[in-house]
């Protein structure tokens, strides 16, 4: 890694990032899922469940579901009938996520504070991998696919939802413009908190393009990489297999 990486448009240390992208999300933990209903008009829902949909989950898989969080994705695969590993490197997620699923009565899911980028789970555990809206947070990225293809079995299957960049001509400026201007002061209004909110756009801009992207996950050693693109690549799903 360079001896500084981006947080948003600024420059810190590793350190630094892992820090304050940490401040970031106990500072959100509670609103989290209120805000992004708010922020997608609720289409996240739908991403969600065809993100899941791509997974196949099955009766009895183990998966894990790296910046698992308050649970969404964890949710819909255990629904499935998977044994669901719900981790993240924020306590603060993980809590409200684990209040969630006591309150809905959803079995099959254990959490782990964990590290994307050093994983403490031994080679060839999971069957899956999911990670939905934290890809683009971790401090060293290419470090955290390899940590998921060490951990996955052979024939294990990486899935990742993240925000990208829109091909569109002309939405892909006016979301931008869109997301600089409405997202932070939304942040403000329903969670006190305008600067965190502005590093998650910021983040977004800084996140590579849906192919580039689908490179990287070829370089950390999965084999048939794919992007399936929405919105014309704001929001993408990218797949690959570890054989």
């Amino acid at each position: 890694m360079s001896e500084t990486v981006n947080f948003g448009d600024e420059r810190v240390t590793p350190e630094e990032k892992t820090r304050r992208v940490g401040a970031v999300f106990s500072s959100v933990a509670r609103k989290y899922d209120l805000m992004n209903d708010l922020m997608s008009g609720g289409l996240h829902r739908g991403w969600k469940d065809r993100f899941v949909e791509r997974v196949k989950p099955r009766s009895g898989e183990t998966m894990l579901d790296m910046a698992g969080g308050t649970g969404d994705i964890a949710f819909r695969l255990a629904r499935r009938g998977a044994l669901v590993t719900v981790a993240d490197i924020n306590p603060d997620m993980l809590a409200v996520g684990m209040e969630r699923a006591e309150q809905r009565a959803i079995d099959g899911l254990s959490w782990s504070t964990q590290n994307a980028e050093a994983l403490t789970f031994p080679d060839k555990s999971f069957d899956a991998y999911t990670m939905a809206f934290g890809i683009r947070n971790v401090t060293d990225i290419p470090a955290a696919l390899r940590e998921a293809h060490r951990v996955l079995k052979r024939g294990g299957r990486l899935f990742v939802l993240e925000f990208s960049t829109s091909e569109w001509p002309g939405f892909a400026t006016a979301y931008e413009r869109l997301s600089a201007q409405v997202i932070p002061r939304l942040g403000k209004a329903v969670t006190g908190d305008e600067d965190s909110y502005r590093y998650l756009v910021e983040s977004i801009r800084r996140f590579p393009r849906p192919e580039a992207f689908r490179t990287m996950i070829g370089e950390a050693g999965f084999a048939q990489a794919k992007v399936e693109p929405i919105l014309g690549g704001a929001v993408a799903i990218w797949s690959g297999w570890k054989l």
